[in-house]
């Protein structure tokens, strides 16, 4: 992107596009037909994998009711114990919170380019996959990465932060 199409952008989208070149990162946001608001939406519009959606969950810790974000896989449900024992205790946030917090609505949490700085864990079972792809600030934006380049967008730890697979 050279800058001029940024401007028709949505204005998360745009927060999240001038992000990613900022950061040299390859690949720009794009706006999809439809809504991708759950990982399966953006999987089946990809025509990927709902592993390969790098979802973007909010908590609200307790203690300084800072945003605690987790990004796993689409495929994968959050363990809250799990968070709780590296970040401290956090509870639900609320749509309100997640938008003052982080500039997006729920359903377009980017991992990157927040109003305010979260605390960030990045679940290692995204690693499975070569190529993923993230919400870009709003409900049909997204776009595409490697879980390596999470590290290196976020600068956030790789963690176990997801509930164990029951076994069939």
């Amino acid at each position: 992107m050279c800058g001029s199409e940024l401007h028709a952008l949505p204005d998360g989208v745009r927060r999240v596009a001038e992000e990613l070149q900022a950061k040299g990162h390859a690949h720009a946001p794009v706006m999809l037909d439809n809504s991708a608001r759950t990982a399966q939406e953006a999987a089946d519009a990809l025509g990927i994998t709902v592993g390969q959606i790098a979802k973007s969950i909010i908590f609200r810790r307790k203690i300084d009711d800072v945003a605690v974000l987790v990004i796993t896989s689409g495929d994968r449900r959050v363990d809250e114990k799990k968070v709780d024992a590296l970040v401290g205790k956090t509870g639900r946030a609320d749509a309100e919170f997640v938008k003052a917090q982080t500039g997006f609505t729920i359903g377009g949490v980017s991992p990157v380019a927040h109003a305010n700085k979260p605390v960030t864990l990045i679940d290692r079972d995204l690693f499975r996959f070569d190529v993923i792809w993230a919400a870009a600030g709003h409900p049909n934006g997204v776009f595409q990465l490697a879980p390596q380049d999470l590290e290196k967008l976020t600068g956030a730890p790789v963690a176990d932060v997801v509930k164990e697979i029951e076994k069939a």
